[in-house]
């Protein structure tokens, strides 16, 4: 069974200070629950501090971004190879690292592949723009993107990654248009379909897909409830303790009702 993840991004948010008491304020709202992992990205200033602070019962790290090289003249960046006794994740791809800072196919490809060198989960972000979605290239637009990001890994490798789908015309910070679940089913039960065909049904079977894109506390259940939805990716709400709490306990909730019809304790 493939365990439900929401993740917090707090994006380019908070000091090292504001963070610790987002920390702790998520710790007394935020129970440990079987079978969900609570994840929070900071920034890459407060990862290192947050480390020796977290309860790891409840949560646990990514980063925002790393550079594909393991070491070397590269004044200002930081390696997967520096993240990796830090955070159990990191987020590639992001809509916003593809158009702010012209992050190719390519880019994405050799961070993915430097991640899995360096035993850092990789949680890839694909999605279409609004302009791709009308122009009827979601398809397309969601094969280039994952087999490309996926090409120099094995099936092995993908069965313990995580992928999110973030269209990027529902991502507040692009517009803010909140996709319906069945629009999202569509394009997610298509992401387990390639993965399928690229890397066999048990990678298929393994890999946990997330939703992200404007997900709050009110409209993460309609996500949740999607069959190949292994959680979600929050931005903006992730930075309110009430707001990702609820996010939190709205998915507790679910798995507990789960367990309920299916006869479990």
């Amino acid at each position: 069974m493939r365990k439900l993840m929401i993740v917090g991004n707090w994006k380019m948010n908070l000091n090292t200070n504001e963070a610790s008491l987002l920390v702790h304020r998520l710790n007394g709202l935020i129970q440990v629950h079987r079978d969900l992992e609570v994840v929070l990205a900071p920034s890459l200033l407060s990862l290192q501090p947050l480390s020796l602070e977290i309860d790891r019962r409840k949560f646990r790290l990514a980063a925002q971004n790393a550079y594909f090289k393991d070491e070397g003249a590269y004044t200002g960046e930081v390696s997967f190879t520096m993240l990796r006794d830090l955070a159990h994740y990191v987020i590639i791809g992001h809509s916003e690292r593809r158009i702010y800072f012209h992050e190719t196919l390519e880019v994405v490809r050799d961070k993915v592949a430097a991640a899995v060198r360096n035993r850092v989960t990789p949680l890839l972000c694909i999605g279409e723009t609004e302009q791709e979605r009308k122009a009827g290239e979601t398809k397309q637009v969601i094969h280039d993107q994952l087999t490309t990001a996926l090409s120099n890994l094995t099936a092995n490798d993908v069965e313990d990654m995580i992928i999110a789908y973030e269209p990027v015309w529902a991502i507040s910070t692009f517009g803010g248009i909140l996709a319906k679940p069945h629009e999202a089913e569509e394009v997610m039960k298509r992401i387990r379909y390639e993965i399928g065909e690229l890397y066999g049904e048990k990678a298929a079977e393994s890999v946990r897909i997330l939703y992200g894109g404007s997900v709050d506390e009110q409209v993460v259940r309609g996500y949740l409830e999607i069959d190949d939805c292994d959680g979600a990716l929050v931005g903006g709400a992730s930075l309110n303790y009430h707001k990702f709490s609820a996010i939190v306990d709205s998915a507790y909730r679910m798995l507990q009702e789960q367990r309920k019809d299916n006869g479990e304790r």
